[in-house]
């Protein structure tokens, strides 16, 4: 809602008056510069994952851009692809992989230092930036053997935070009047990320139950993270904790005025 009343309120202002650096006889005639960016990521939508960008230029070097991405409850994107590379041996990441669903949302304000003589919004640029993201899933699945090896499953649901920052390089060009191609190149960022899934069972877990139900949650591979398991009688929590990174690239389209 914040960000709507901020579009808003831009759009009563669509366009500045500045005045051109070199103030010769030549060039003392008034230049318009369309100021504000309003922008879609189209390779996300291979990934499902579905954003918007606004972009306002502050000065002819610096702009300031927030962006809100959105990806529905679904599959992993390419989940044959990770399969096949985990291979047939471990079959119950293979199943959880297999039903696993996904959600998730994100935040990223950034600022653009653009290099460009030209400025205002074209050419290549850094651009600094922080993102703030959850993913949320009610179907990590696990299995467990009762003392009798009658195999159950157990659904735990969560989900897990993460804060982090990099930097940009990009290159955003213009195509005709009122048309914008920005180009991320490579964003590495860091930072760290927490996540607790939990889950109730639909019976009393036996001690044998408990303990192969533990098992297979610590097995879970996860490099850097650390994980606190915790099983009852009642069911099963996982708690992560460790570093997360991330690197933004991708196409955008979009429009200026």
């Amino acid at each position: 809602t914040a960000l709507l009343f901020f579009i808003t309120f831009q759009l009563n202002a669509q366009t500045k008056t500045v005045k051109p650096d070199n103030t010769d006889s030549k060039s003392a005639k008034k230049s318009t510069h369309q100021l504000n960016f309003i922008k879609t990521n189209l390779t996300g939508i291979v990934f499902k994952n579905y954003s918007l960008q606004y972009e306002r230029v502050l000065t002819r070097k610096f702009s300031f851009a927030i962006a809100f991405r959105t990806m529905p409850s679904t599959t992993i994107p390419f989940k044959n692809k990770i399969i096949s590379l985990i291979g047939t041996n471990d079959s119950n990441t293979k199943q959880t992989i297999e039903k696993l669903r996904l959600s998730n949302i994100a935040i990223t304000p950034e600022f653009r230092l653009y290099l460009s003589k030209k400025g205002f919004g074209k050419g290549f640029y850094i651009a600094p930036f922080y993102r703030y993201a959850k993913f949320k899933t009610n179907d990590l699945v696990f299995t467990y053997e009762d003392i009798s090896n009658v195999k159950s499953t157990i659904n735990l649901s969560g989900d897990l935070t993460s804060n982090t920052g990099g930097l940009l390089f990009g290159v955003q060009k213009f195509l005709g009047k009122h048309i914008c191609l920005d180009f991320w190149l490579f964003g590495p960022h860091y930072g760290s990320g927490v996540g607790k899934f939990s889950g109730v069972s639909s019976k009393p877990l036996t001690q044998q139950e408990q303990d192969d139900l533990r098992q297979q949650l610590e097995g879970l591979d996860i490099p850097l993270t650390n994980k606190t398991v915790t099983v009852t009688a009642n069911g099963a929590s996982l708690k992560l904790d460790g570093p997360w990174a991330g690197i933004r690239s991708g196409f955008s389209i979009g429009v200026k005025f």
